[in-house]
């Protein structure tokens, strides 16, 4: 079996390649490209649990990013145990067949506690005193140490949130570089999420010079990783998650529920919090 390295750039569709992505072109032009129908619903963790475990959302049991927990009662995003996956992953239908088969994980979600041989995974310390530290986690634990010394502590902040950026990206593009110089993984994923940020937050406009910069940025990182792997004998691999798309009507459920008087609204010191276990119904609500 070809080793192989999967780059999952997220917000990638076929619109989006051209002049601004000379690296992608290029590699699309010299291989073929193939459309998913994504996942439904098509967010991160649903659609990653599809392509590694080959199962819909009723078969591997992850319908979105975070799901209402009825017997707590509470609304539960981003949790990371692979524990919650049902299924077989991909690289452990690998293992059944292809002898010494290992597999690393960068990044992909549900990435705690895994059974591929490497991983990597953002992971805040969450302090007793309430302050929360950024961070990352890893399997075996003494990667996190030893990469973190090598390339820097992870770019939290630019990874997601109000300061979200390239940052991120490339700091995952060169762990990939660190593990496969090291540990040479018959299949290496690696999660590249920054078109994903923009595309959300402006729109996707192509003549956008925020976007276009995006996908430059983006497309310099994916040149590098192709002609890295491929120099290692390592085949390569590009999937986006999802596509997306401008809407011109949007409905607000929650607000439609509140006006129906099926939602429970609290006061608490002077903000208003939807009290979950005490609304008749409620939507939740992703981005």
């Amino acid at each position: 079996m070809k080793r192989t390295a999967i780059l999952n750039i997220v917000g990638l569709t076929r619109r989006l390649i051209g002049e601004a992505t000379p690296n992608l072109a290029r590699f699309a032009a010299r291989g073929s490209i193939g459309t998913v129908h994504p996942a439904f619903p098509a967010v991160t963790c649903t659609a990653q649990a599809t392509y590694l475990t080959g199962l819909s959302p009723a078969g591997h049991g992850i319908v979105a990013n975070g799901w209402y927990d009825r017997e707590l009662a509470e609304v539960h995003f981003w949790k990371q145990s692979n524990r919650l996956v049902s299924g077989k992953k991909l690289w452990e239908h690998a293992r059944e067949s292809v002898p010494g088969f290992t597999c690393a994980n960068l990044f992909w979600w549900f990435n705690r506690y895994s059974s591929a041989d490497f991983s990597i995974t953002p992971r805040p310390i969450y302090c007793a005193d309430g302050k929360k530290v950024s961070d990352i986690t890893s399997g075996p634990i003494s990667i996190a140490p030893s990469i973190k010394r090598d390339l820097g502590e992870f770019p939290f902040a630019s990874f997601w949130g109000p300061r979200a950026g390239i940052a991120g990206s490339r700091w995952i593009a060169d762990a990939a570089k660190w593990i496969e110089d090291r540990h040479s993984p018959s299949l290496n994923l690696v999660y590249l999420p920054h078109l994903d940020y923009n595309l959300q937050r402006l729109g996707p406009d192509l003549e956008s010079p925020a976007i276009r910069n995006d996908l430059r940025q983006i497309d310099a990182i994916a040149g590098e990783l192709i002609a890295f792997f491929e120099s290692r004998g390592v085949r390569v691999l590009i999937l986006s998650e999802y596509g997306i798309t401008a809407v011109n009507q949007p409905v607000f459920l929650n607000r439609l529920f509140r006006q129906r008087g099926w939602l429970a609204i609290k006061d608490e010191l002077g903000r208003e919090i939807l009290d979950c276990g005490a609304s008749r119904v409620f939507a939740v609500a992703d981005h």
